[in-house]
């Protein structure tokens, strides 16, 4: 059961028109979707109407339209899909395994979605009552086991579970090269440092400017390119011409069969957000198609997210919002022989397959479903 699709533009995809209730097919799942009120940009006001309403749909729809389940899959952010889960676990006696990609209201404090105090306040709260509502919980890096259990979560409740690649394998692994779409593009004869992905506030993508503006004139082989889109993508572009940057290359969002073979051009692929306390216990989704795309990383996130690619050793660490060090680091992936970037690239992508997988993370869910189902 869901909304109807509309991240990250905010507006509903084409095929789709908000109705009441919707059933359709989808590789043989069967998908609900109840009404929601389409949005994703800087107001969160209507964030917020974007969150609830699809809570109180759910919640009002969703007890009455769905066949019996054995347990229930909670997949947040937000934190008010835990709001119909409660729902469903108290109507229909369906206990509930709570994935949690991002801590409330902490990120709504760091993205300034939310500032007033009391209703920082209340979604604490209501995510202390999620927590203990849920049967089991799991979440994306030891970091975040840790805070939860500061915060009076049962340690054995919690199941760390790292994300895996989200554009789906098949999209990034052994992907060919198209020369004829690198030409088009303008990724050729040059040293490629990649970003893909949302271009928001928490990716602090400014400083990575400021690096491309002192990296211009000594390396002019390097070049900086951006794929994505999101609320601070047109802010950059505007930055960017100030700053007259010509080795900084922006591209729209890219379908994910595209990406695999965007990756496959890319010299050093690039992670980056604000240096924050809660940025050090995530691990960004983008880490594990990364790895798995077997190309160099560039992580400037401190905490569990560079720990793991110096376990990994698949690539080089930097300071987040530090524009000397990441221009600094940059050089010295320029400065290397192509077979030590190519041996980061490989230990990444074994650390992946041996590791971060969606086979060794599917059996991981399937024990934690079972265990829900049974209590």
């Amino acid at each position: 059961m869901t909304g109807f699709p509309n991240y990250p533009g905010g507006r509903v995809y084409d095929g789709y028109r908000i109705r009441l209730l919707q059933r359709q097919d989808m590789d043989g799942v069967p998908v609900i979707r109840v009404p929601l009120y389409p949005s994703h940009d800087r107001s969160g006001i209507r964030r917020f109407a974007n969150y609830t309403s699809f809570a109180l749909s759910a919640s009002a729809i969703g007890p009455w339209v769905t066949s019996r389940a054995d347990v229930a899959y909670v997949y947040h952010p937000p934190a008010t899909v835990c709001i119909p889960a409660c729902v469903f676990r108290v109507l229909r006696r369906i206990p509930f395994v709570y994935n949690i990609q991002d801590l409330w209201p902490d990120e709504l404090a760091t993205s300034k979605m939310l500032r007033n105090r009391f209703g920082l306040w209340l979604a604490e709260r209501c995510c202390r009552f999620f927590y203990w509502a849920a049967t089991k919980i799991v979440v994306l890096s030891p970091g975040f086991k840790e805070e939860l259990c500061r915060r009076g979560v049962p340690r054995d409740k919690i199941e760390v579970i790292y994300n895996w690649c989200a554009d789906g394998e098949s999209n990034v692994r052994s992907v060919e090269k198209d020369p004829a779409l690198a030409a088009k593009i303008g990724l050729t004869g040059r040293f490629n440092i990649l970003f893909a992905g949302n271009m928001g506030e928490g990716q602090a993508l400014g400083s990575v400017l400021e690096a491309a503006r002192i990296v211009q004139e000594k390396c002019p082989r390097i070049q900086f390119v951006l794929i994505g889109s999101g609320t601070e993508a047109n802010n950059l572009r505007q930055k960017a011409a100030g700053l007259t940057l010509k080795n900084v290359l922006f591209l729209d969002r890219r379908p994910p069969s595209e990406i695999g073979v965007i990756l496959s051009w890319a010299d050093v692929l690039l992670v980056h957000l604000s240096d924050n306390a809660l940025h050090k216990i995530t691990i960004p989704s983008k880490t594990q198609a990364y790895m798995l795309a077997g190309k160099p990383i560039l992580m400037g996130v401190k905490g569990d997210a560079a720990e793991l690619i110096k376990t990994a050793k698949a690539g080089l660490t930097c300071e987040p919002e530090n524009s000397k060090s990441i221009a600094e680091t940059i050089q010295r992936f320029e400065a290397m022989p192509k077979a030590d970037l190519d041996r980061m690239g490989e230990n990444g992508k074994v650390f992946y397959q041996q590791n971060l997988s969606v086979a060794i993370g599917a059996k991981r869910y399937e024990e934690i479903f079972r265990m829900a189902a049974r209590k």
